[in-house]
């Protein structure tokens, strides 16, 4: 019964696709074994995404909502639409304020322009009724000379009495026209002053209405700016998500009403503290996403300077209590190398594992191949050898 055994034992039947299942087993276990020396991994790991949050920038009732959840939209697609009557209505009024304030602000600058005319005017009329006082004075100069010579020729009877007094009359008439002249010149001076006077007032006037335009254009602005805000419009490509607000709906500042989460989607892998001591930045990797079945190339884009555990909200104080040492895990950041698949939704929170290369050693796998045939081989070799002795000494003598 035993030399039966062991002749269907050495048979080819058997030998044979033994060698082909050991060399199979072989080859996988190889296979771990250097993926295990050359790679690391973890399966505390997870899809990660920049998650951006709809919510208006004013109050008012939802006239209308153009997405529903998980739908799929385009940047500056538009989202929701709120009621813009009231709003409306405000942005005229400050339109209406502005344009007015622009009127002012044109009148008084024409009365800028009027009064620096009018400074102009009567520096003008000034230096002219200096002129003239000038010239009466000078006339009268020339009478009191006139009236000096009269006086004497009268002495020698040269001249008649009428003539001296017209001389008498004509000094008087001068020293008055040079007084008036000079009232004059006085009085037109001061109109200078005047002038001045209320052309800074009317500059001051002009600034102040200056100012109320600019108000007035920056009330309009904000009010057109609030206009605009009733419609919001999506600022990038992704899926919606968390939707919760429909037509009617009255929502407030800052109120999330859904959630937009772009296709551009990463992995953020916590590794033990221990497993990057070989880590580096650009390594390769492979990721397999639970949800595709499927693994994808990827590389290391960062690691996280600190513990995840230190920027929790609660992080530990190892200074309290008795301490006992846990190992931490570090997140790290991996990129994928390929794009995922058209017809699959990866969304933030997925689960995946990533396995790190962090050596450079690498075997083909056809040189795993031929390793694991070679020693599959040896085995047979071995087996077969030690089967055959067996059967030799259960042959009998």
């Amino acid at each position: 019964m035993n030399g039966a055994r062991l002749r269907k034992l050495n048979s080819p039947w058997f030998i044979w696709p033994a060698t082909g299942v050991l060399a199979g087993l072989l080859f996988f276990g190889l296979d771990y074994l250097i993926t295990a020396l050359t790679h690391e991994s973890t399966d505390d790991a997870f899809i990660e995404a920049h998650v951006v949050s709809i919510a208006p920038r004013i109050s008012g009732q939802v006239l209308a909502v153009h997405v529903d959840d998980n739908q799929m939209v385009s940047s500056n697609e538009p989202l929701v639409e709120i009621d813009p009557a009231d709003y409306a209505t405000a942005a005229a009024q400050k339109q209406s304020s502005a344009d007015a304030a622009e009127a002012n602000y044109k009148t008084v600058l024409a009365a800028l322009d009027l009064m620096t005319a009018k400074v102009a005017t009567a520096q003008a009329t000034a230096d002219q009724s200096k002129a003239d006082a000038d010239a009466a004075e000078a006339t009268d100069v020339r009478a009191q000379a006139d009236f000096q010579r009269s006086q004497a020729l009268r002495q020698q009877n040269t001249i008649s009495a009428q003539e001296f007094d017209a001389a008498q009359a004509a000094v008087r008439q001068a020293d008055a026209d040079l007084a008036a002249a000079r009232q004059k010149a006085v009085a037109d001076a001061s109109k200078i002053n005047e002038a001045k006077a209320q052309l800074e007032v009317t500059k001051t006037s002009v600034t102040m209405a200056f100012a109320e335009f600019r108000q007035a254009q920056a009330n309009a602005q904000a009010a057109q700016l609030d206009l605009s805000y009733t419609k919001i419009y999506a600022p990038c490509d992704g899926r919606v998500t968390r939707k919760s607000i429909e037509p009617g709906n009255y929502v407030q500042i800052g109120q999330t009403l859904f959630s937009i989460v772009p296709t551009n989607v990463w992995v953020v892998a916590n590794f033990k503290e221990t497993q990057l001591k070989h880590m580096q930045t650009n390594q390769p990797a492979r990721v397999e996403i639970d949800a595709l079945g499927r693994s994808l190339h990827a590389h290391v884009d960062s690691v996280q300077a600190g513990s995840g555990a230190r920027f929790s909200l609660l992080p530990p104080e190892n200074a309290t209590g008795n301490y006992v040492k846990v190992v931490q895990r570090v997140p790290v950041k991996i990129f994928f190398d390929e794009p995922l698949p058209a017809g699959h939704v990866i969304g933030p929170g997925l689960s995946v594992t990533p396995s790190v290369r962090v050596s450079p050693f690498e075997i083909p796998g056809w040189a795993i191949a031929l390793l694991a045939a070679v020693l599959a081989g040896g085995a047979r070799f071995v087996f077969q050898f030690a089967l055959r002795r067996k059967m030799n000494r259960a042959a009998p003598q």
